[in-house]
């Protein structure tokens, strides 16, 4: 009798540690909700990574923390204000100058981000000359 009784307990500790150390080894499937989570949550990481966009027209002012440009989008007069911060790369005649430096009117091409509600200037290259001075070679 106590050899029976012996066995059932070995018996039933085997299968308690088995039942335990499988529980641990096998995780839950996820479920769908969690999955969408962890696609949004990459989403917002993607965000992080901005696309730069471009912008072309007319210097209306400029300081050194920034620059303002007039000119068009999708047909349409627009105007942009773009931050400049030491990262801006300025060129004019193939220098490279300061934001300062630019004058109203000068023809321009900006490459810039969107930064924290900011439109950031990555870069402003003056195109040809100033579109003041060719109204003024026309007259």
């Amino acid at each position: 009798m106590k050899k029976i009784v012996s066995l059932l307990i070995a018996v039933t500790f085997v299968a308690g540690t088995t039942g335990f150390a499988f529980a641990q080894t096998t995780a839950p499937m996820p479920k769908a909700e969690d999955k969408k989570m962890d696609k949004s949550a990459d989403k917002k990481m993607g965000e992080k990574k901005m696309s730069s966009k471009s912008a072309s027209g007319a210097v209306k002012s400029a300081s050194a923390d920034s620059v303002v440009v007039a000119g068009k989008e999708k047909g349409k007069d627009a105007e942009w204000t773009f931050a400049v911060d030491p990262k801006t790369k300025v060129k004019k005649g193939g220098k490279d100058v300061s934001a300062a430096d630019l004058k109203p009117g000068d023809s321009v091409q900006v490459r810039y981000m969107d930064h924290d509600g900011k439109t950031v200037a990555q870069s402003i290259s003056v195109r040809g000359g100033s579109t003041a001075k060719k109204a003024e070679e026309k007259k």
